[in-house]
This record gives structure tokens, C-alpha cells and sequence, in this order.
């Protein structure tokens, strides 16, 4: 990167940045860790030498610390695909459930956004449409920072609420669907080739936003919503003022898809030589269950961990019990 004319090659020297931010997300934490263990041998000669019951402390608050930040250079070691390191667009849909199931997609984004918040990560909403009475039918946001999309993979799905529904005047327990999809937002040099001016293979609708916005949002024709033809996937975009900027949100997000897709197809291809399943993309199954009366629990059903305190799950606060549960066991499948 210091030679010559690095830069005169924009794409080559971008990919070269990406390629040079991934390895060392992966050796910092364990020269960190060679460290640390270095520093552990060094109190350890110091105990031995003369007994303090500082040093002993010391070590202990060591190996403590040690422990957790090799269980966390063992999750990244687990997110090794180029897109792992990638931020995120994490899209909710309400479904079966009726109001009751756009109430639980508007509490699966919350906690989705409280979670990433915790994390120190960047929350851009880009698209919104608002339940009937409550709650939200779908939205679309992106989550920005390192190994983003390698933690949230595992949470695409369905996930399920059980509860007493506060929109029932007789108080009967009510189960609602929400599904989850998540796709990386591809930095420069990863991703699919897309020719977004050819009419025959990009479908472009330009309509007023809707929803909460302001008076410029609403009444000008700001959002944008692509369709690519071969596949029939579509993308929409109305957070921005600027139609402009809708359209440009747009694109990386219906290529982040393409590329998603392709992936999947080739895992998909690849498990089945093998004669096993796909560990990506889990159809209609549901993943997680998140119960709320009679009894109080959040349980994965894949990996099995359960919680106790769905609160704390949906503040965001535990969920990464359940992201670092799926890592492990997609590790042992």
C-alpha cells in the first residue's frame, strides 16, 4: 500500500484494503493473546518467587480475561467467508398473526437495534411500512461494522411469539410468525456484476414514501423500488430525501441479495454431494421461540440454548448467548 501508484488501480487497491482490514480483524486478537499469555507466564514466576496475595489476584483477573477474548477470536475464527466481516441489512416481516404479528416484527427490530447499539455499531433505516393498527409489516436496515453480517446470519428465519395479546379484550393467548432475512452489505470487490441501465434485467418504480418522514418525504416521488427480472427479487428504498441516494441504497442492497442468493445455491449444491443439508437458509422452519406466558423462556431450535428472561433477549441485552450458541453448533454439523 506505501509502493508507487497503489492507488491508481481504485478497484484493485480497494480489494487489497479489504483483504488487508479482514486478516488483521484476525491477527490483532490472537497477537493479543500471545501476549497475554506471555504476560500470565511472567506473574505466574512472580508467584512462585514470593507468595502475594496481589499477584495471585492479578492472575486470576489474567486468565479471566484471557478466557474471554479466546472464546471471541474462536467466534471469529468461525466467520471466515469473505462477507463475514461485512456490516448487515437485516429485514423483518410480519407474519400470520395478524396485528399481533406486526406488533412482534416492530419488537424484533427493536431488539435487533438495541443489540447493535450495545455494540457500538452504526443503525440506518431504509425502509418502513407501518402495521394498520400497530406494529410494522416489513423494514429494511442496515447495520454497519466489523463481522456484522458473520454474527447475524444465523438469525434468519422465522421466529415465533407466544403471549397474551394486549390487542385481545379477552386476554387469550395469542402465537404470532416474523421472519427474518439478512444479507451482507458487500464492501468494494465482493459481490455480482449488475447492469442496472438494462431494462430487460432491472425493472425501476419511483413512488411517494410512505409512513412517518416528514413533509418532503412524503410528498415528493423519493423512493425507489428495483426489481431484478431473471429472478423476480425486489428491493425498495424510501428512507432518504434524495431520490438520488434511495436509488444508490437501492442497488447495494438488491446486489447484496443477488450475491446472497448465488451463495446459497452453491452451499446448497455443495451440501448436497455430500448427501447432507444446507446449514444456510432455513425455509419456513421456525429458528427461535419466544414464549411469554404461561411459563417465561427464549429457546433456539437449532443450537437448544434457552434463557430465562425473554426481557432481557429482546432488549438486546442476551442475544449474543444466542448468536455465539449458533455459531458453535453450525461449527459441529
Amino acid at each position: 500500500m506505501g509502493g508507487a501508484g497503489f492507488w491508481d488501480n481504485q478497484e484493485k487497491a480497494q480489494a487489497i484494503t479489504n483483504e488487508l482490514r479482514t486478516v488483521t480483524s484476525q491477527v490483532k486478537p490472537l497477537k493479543a493473546l500471545v501476549g497475554g499469555g506471555e504476560d500470565l507466564a511472567v506473574l505466574v514466576e512472580f508467584a512462585e518467587a514470593e507468595e502475594s496475595p496481589e499477584t495471585e489476584q492479578e492472575i486470576l483477573q489474567t486468565v479471566e480475561r484471557l478466557e474471554h477474548e479466546l472464546e471471541v477470536a474462536e467466534l471469529k475464527a468461525l466467520m471466515g467467508e469473505p462477507e463475514d466481516v461485512c456490516g448487515a441489512y437485516l429485514a423483518v416481516q410480519a407474519g400470520e398473526g395478524g396485528t399481533d404479528a406486526a406488533d412482534w416484527a416492530a419488537m424484533l427490530l427493536r431488539m435487533y437495534a438495541r443489540w447493535a447499539e450495545l455494540h457500538g455499531f452504526a443503525v440506518e433505516e431504509l425502509d418502513l411500512s407501518p402495521g394498520e393498527e400497530a406494529g410494522i409489516r416489513n423494514a429494511t436496515i442496515a447495520i454497519r461494522g466489523e463481522y456484522v453480517f458473520g454474527m447475524l446470519k444465523g438469525e434468519e428465519g422465522n421466529h415465533r411469539l407466544i403471549r397474551i395479546s394486549p390487542f385481545d379484550a379477552a386476554g387469550r393467548r395469542q402465537t404470532s410468525f416474523a421472519a427474518i432475512d439478512v444479507t451482507p452489505e458487500l464492501d468494494d470487490g465482493i459481490g455480482v456484476d449488475i447492469d442496472f441501465d438494462d431494462p430487460k434485467i432491472i425493472r425501476e418504480d419511483v413512488f411517494r414514501a410512505s409512513g412517518a418522514g416528514g413533509q418532503k418525504v412524503n410528498k415528493t416521488s423519493s423512493a425507489i423500488r428495483l426489481t431484478h427480472l431473471p429472478t423476480g427479487v425486489a428491493v425498495q428504498c424510501q428512507n432518504e430525501r434524495s431520490q438520488h441516494k434511495n436509488r444508490a441504497l437501492a442497488q447495494k442492497l438488491l446486489q447484496a441479495k443477488l450475491y446472497q442468493i448465488e451463495k446459497d445455491k452453491r452451499d446448497a449444491e455443495v451440501a448436497a454431494k455430500r448427501g447432507t443439508k444446507s446449514r444456510i437458509g432455513f425455509g419456513g422452519e421456525t429458528i427461535r421461540h419466544y414464549v411469554l406466558n404461561p411459563e417465561q423462556y427464549v429457546k433456539d431450535a437449532r443450537s437448544s440454548h434457552k434463557h430465562g428472561n425473554p426481557t432481557k433477549v429482546l432488549d438486546g441485552e442476551n442475544l449474543d448467548e444466542f448468536i455465539e450458541a449458533y455459531q458453535r453448533w453450525a461449527m459441529n454439523k
